[in-house]
C-alpha cells in the first residue's frame, strides 16, 4: 500500500472499496443480456437464477416481432438470448443470426411437451427452445358490454371490426400495433387463411381495418393492460397472458366491473415463443445455463402462475394452479387447437408489399 493511502485513507475502507470494485467488475462481466417481451420473465425467477449463477440478468424489451427483427437486422449487438415467435425464429435463422442449439447442454430439454417438438417452423428445434405461448384474442369489460347489449359478440372478431357493433362503444377499443397480428385477425374475420400471401386478401383485410379504424381509440401494444384494468377502454385486442393479469388485477382491487377474455369462433393466432442464442453472444455458456434453468418444471411453472403464459413444459403442469389450466384461453383443448394458427415467415418481397399496405392503414 502506498504511503499516500497509509496517510490519508483508512486501510480497512480502502480494501473494502477495492473488494467491491472487483466484485462489481466480475458481476458486470458475467451479465446475461436478454432481449425479451415485456413482462415475460417473473422478477423473482430472474433473481433466483442470479443467486444460483452469481451473475446478473439484464433485459431490454420489445412489443412486436417486427420491432425486434428490425433492430437486430440493423446490427444491434450485445444480446445473448432473444425470445422470438416462431415465424421470427425462421427470419433470424435465414439471416444466420442464431446458433444451432446443442441439446446435450440442456438436460431439462426432455421436459418439453412433444406437441411442440418439433414445431411447424423450426423442424426438430435445431435453433430454438420452446419457452411459452400466448393466444391473440379479445379482452373486454363484460359489465360495460352487457350495458350496451353486445356481450354476446365477444366470441367473434366482429366485436373489433363490425362498424354497427363498434358504433356502440366508439373510442373504447384498442388494437395491437402489429401488422401481422391485426391483418391476420381481419383475415380470420373474413374467413380467410391468416397466412394468406395473396395481395387481394391483404387488401380485403386492410379495407376491413380501415372501415373499423375510426371507432378505435388507439393502436396499443403494451398500455392496454392498464387501460382495460382501470376501465378506460372496454375492448382490447391483445395477448391471453396480458388479459389474465388485467382480470387478476380487477379482482384483487374489487373493481365494480368484470374483465374477461376468450377465443373467437373464426379462429385465433397462437404464438409459440422460444429461446434462441444469438451468434454474437459473448456468454453462450451462461445462456445455456439460463435456458436449462427455465426448463426446470418448478421454474417454468412460475411463468404461468405469475404471468398467465401458456406453458409447453409438461414437467411444469403439476406446479400450475389448476384453475389456470382449466382456462381454455390460456391452455386450449384439442378441439380449440383446430381453430388456432401459427404465423409463418414472409420473404423480403412480401414484407415490402405488406409494409406498404400497413403504411396506408396507419395513414388513413
Amino acid at each position: 500500500m502506498s504511503q499516500f493511502i497509509k496517510k490519508y485513507i483508512n486501510p480497512k475502507s480502502y480494501w473494502l472499496a477495492m473488494t467491491l470494485l472487483v466484485y462489481s467488475s466480475a458481476l458486470l462481466a458475467n451479465t446475461l443480456h436478454i432481449y425479451n417481451w415485456n413482462n415475460y420473465l417473473p422478477e423473482a425467477t430472474a433473481k433466483h437464477f442470479e443467486s444460483l449463477c452469481r451473475c446478473k440478468v439484464s433485459q431490454d424489451f420489445y412489443g412486436d416481432n417486427e420491432e425486434m427483427l428490425a433492430k437486430l437486422t440493423a446490427g444491434a449487438q450485445g444480446y445473448d438470448i432473444v425470445v422470438p415467435t416462431e415465424f421470427a425464429v425462421q427470419a433470424l435463422q435465414k439471416q444466420k443470426k442464431v446458433v444451432a442449439i446443442a441439446q446435450k447442454q440442456l438436460p431439462n430439454f426432455k421436459n418439453l411437451d412433444k406437441t411442440y417438438l418439433p414445431n411447424i417452423i423450426d423442424n426438430k428445434n435445431r435453433f430454438s427452445v420452446p419457452y411459452a405461448f400466448t393466444i391473440t384474442l379479445l379482452g373486454y369489460n363484460l359489465t360495460q358490454l352487457k350495458l350496451h347489449g353486445i356481450h354476446r359478440q365477444t366470441n367473434s372478431w366482429a366485436l373489433l371490426f363490425d362498424p354497427t357493433i363498434l358504433a356502440k362503444i366508439k373510442g373504447k377499443v384498442t388494437v395491437l400495433d402489429s401488422q401481422r397480428e391485426l391483418i391476420a385477425a381481419a383475415l380470420l374475420y373474413l374467413g380467410k387463411d391468416p397466412n394468406s400471401k395473396k395481395k387481394a386478401d391483404w387488401i380485403a383485410a386492410s379495407q376491413v381495418i380501415i372501415r373499423a379504424k375510426p371507432y378505435w381509440a388507439a393502436f396499443n401494444n403494451q398500455g392496454y393492460i392498464k387501460e382495460l384494468a382501470v376501465g378506460n377502454i372496454w375492448v382490447a385486442m391483445g395477448y391471453s397472458s396480458d388479459f389474465y393479469q388485467a382480470k387478476k388485477y380487477t379482482q384483487t382491487m374489487t373493481k365494480k366491473f368484470e374483465i374477461d377474455f376468450g377465443l373467437q369462433k373464426e379462429g385465433n393466432i397462437l404464438s409459440l415463443d422460444s429461446f434462441v442464442i444469438l451468434n454474437h453472444s459473448t456468454h453462450k455458456k451462461l445462456a445455456y445455463q439460463f435456458i436449462n434453468f427455465m426448463l426446470d418444471g418448478k421454474n417454468a411453472a412460475t411463468l404461468t402462475n405469475k404471468i398467465g403464459l401458456g406453458n409447453p413444459n409438461k414437467a411444469a403442469i403439476p406446479y400450475i394452479d389448476p384453475s389456470i389450466i382449466k382456462n381454455h384461453a390460456i391452455f386450449p383443448t384439442a378441439k380449440d387447437m383446430r381453430h388456432l394458427y401459427q404465423l409463418s415467415d414472409l420473404n423480403a418481397l412480401l414484407r415490402r408489399q405488406l409494409n406498404r399496405i400497413w403504411s396506408e392503414i396507419k395513414l388513413r
